[in-house]
C-alpha cells in the first residue's frame, strides 16, 4: 500500500508541474511518466527483497547508512537503464537520442532517480528503525514486568516460612509446660496458615483482612507472653478497606515481637496504627524498645518490606523506621489511597 500510495504521489507530482510550468508540449510525456513509474515500482519492489533477504535491517547504523547511499546508486542506475532502454527502443524522444548516447543518457538520468532512491531507503528503514524501537521498549516493559511478579512471588515464598517458624517456635516453648495452651496455640496457627495460603493468590488485599491475622497471630504470641504483651489499636475504620501488600504489615508485628517484645524483661506494648494523611494511608507499628536493639537494617523483614513497596508503589510510597523517645520504635509505612478492583 505504501508502494502504490508512494508511487501514485509521484506521477501526480508530475502531472501537476507538467500542467502548471511547462514550456512546450513534450512527446509521448503520458507514456515516459507511466513507465518510469511502473520500473520504479518494480525496482523498489526488488530492492526491499534485497534488503530483507541479506538482512541489511540488522546490520550496525553506519553498515546501514552505507549500503543506503550504495543501493541509491545501483538501483537508480538500474531503474535508468530500463527506461531509458524502453525510451530509445519506442523512440519517443529521437532528438534527444541523435544528440546523447545511450550511456551518457543513464547517467545523466540516474542522479536524479538516485535521489528518489534515496528518499526511498531514508523511509523504508527509519520506519523499520522505530518500529524495531517500539518492540525493544515493549519487550523491555514485558521483561521488567515479569521481573517484578517473579519478584513479588520469591518474596512471598520467603514470607510464609519466615512466619511459620516463629510461630512453631512459640508453641515449642507450651508443649512440655502447658500442653492445654498448646493445642490452643495450634488451633490459632492453623487459622492465621489458611488465611496466609489464600493471600498467596493476591497481590493486594484489604486491610481488614491483615488485620485479622494479626490479632490471630498476637493472640498466639499472647500464650506465650501473657500479661507481658499489651496490645492496642488505633484504627481509622475508613482505612480497613484500604489494600495494602499481604503478610506486610503480619511481618512488621513479628519484627515487633522478636525484636522488641522478646528482648524486653518487663514486656511491652505493641500499638497498630491506621490512619490517613494528606491522601496517604499511613500503617504504623510501634513497639517497646530501641532501634538499635530491636532493628536489624538488613533482616529479611526490613528489606521485603522495603522490596515489596518499591516494586508495588515505586516513589508513591515510603518505609521509615524512627526511635521514638528512646523507649519506642516505630515503623512506619506510606502507601497512595487506592480502592481494590
Amino acid at each position: 500500500m505504501c508502494q502504490l500510495a508512494g508511487w501514485g504521489a509521484y506521477m501526480l507530482v508530475w502531472t501537476f508541474f507538467y500542467f502548471a510550468i511547462r514550456t512546450k508540449p513534450q512527446p509521448h510525456f503520458v507514456e515516459i511518466l507511466i513507465t518510469d513509474t511502473f520500473i520504479g515500482l518494480l525496482i523498489t519492489h526488488t530492492m526491499r527483497l534485497f534488503i530483507r533477504g541479506f538482512g541489511l535491517l540488522h546490520l550496525s547504523l553506519q553498515r546501514q547508512i552505507t549500503a543506503i547511499l550504495l543501493m541509491s546508486f545501483v538501483f537508480a542506475f538500474i531503474n535508468s537503464t530500463g527506461v531509458v532502454a524502453i525510451q530509445t527502443f519506442f523512440e519517443w524522444d529521437p532528438e534527444q537520442t541523435k544528440k546523447i548516447s545511450f550511456l551518457n543518457m543513464v547517467m545523466r538520468q540516474s542522479f536524479g532517480a538516485s535521489l528518489f532512491f534515496l528518499i526511498w531507503n531514508l523511509i523504508y528503514f527509519t520506519y523499520h528503525y522505530i518500529q524495531k524501537s517500539r518492540q525493544q521498549q515493549l519487550d523491555k516493559i514485558r521483561l521488567e514486568s515479569l521481573v517484578k511478579e517473579l519478584e513479588l512471588k520469591t518474596i512471598k515464598a520467603h514470607i510464609n516460612p519466615h512466619f511459620i517458624f516463629n510461630a512453631l517456635n512459640s508453641i515449642r516453648a507450651l508443649v512440655d509446660e502447658n500442653p492445654e495452651r498448646a493445642r490452643t496455640a495450634i488451633t490459632e496457627l492453623s487459622n492465621i496458615l489458611r488465611s496466609s495460603m489464600q493471600a498467596e493468590k493476591l497481590e493486594m488485599a484489604p486491610l481488614e483482612r491483615e488485620l485479622n491475622i494479626v490479632k490471630d497471630y498476637l493472640a498466639l504470641e499472647y500464650i506465650r507472653f501473657e500479661d507481658r504483651l499489651n496490645i492496642e489499636y488505633d484504627i481509622d475504620e475508613d482505612t480497613l478497606d484500604q489494600p495494602v501488600p499481604p503478610m506486610m504489615l503480619q511481618t512488621l508485628v513479628e519484627n515487633a515481637i522478636k525484636h522488641g517484645i522478646g528482648k524486653q524483661v518487663s514486656g511491652g506494648v505493641i500499638k497498630i496504627i491506621s490512619d490517613f494523611r494528606d491522601d496517604h494511608h499511613e500503617l504504623i507499628v510501634q513497639n517497646t524498645g530501641r532501634l538499635n536493639d530491636s532493628i536489624n537494617a538488613e533482616g529479611f523483614g526490613i528489606t521485603s518490606t522495603q522490596n515489596r513497596l518499591n516494586l508495588l508503589f515505586g516513589k508513591e510510597a515510603k518505609f521509615e523506621l524512627n526511635d521514638l523517645n528512646g523507649s519506642m520504635v516505630e515503623a512506619k509505612i506510606t502507601m497512595p489511597v487506592r480502592r481494590i478492583q
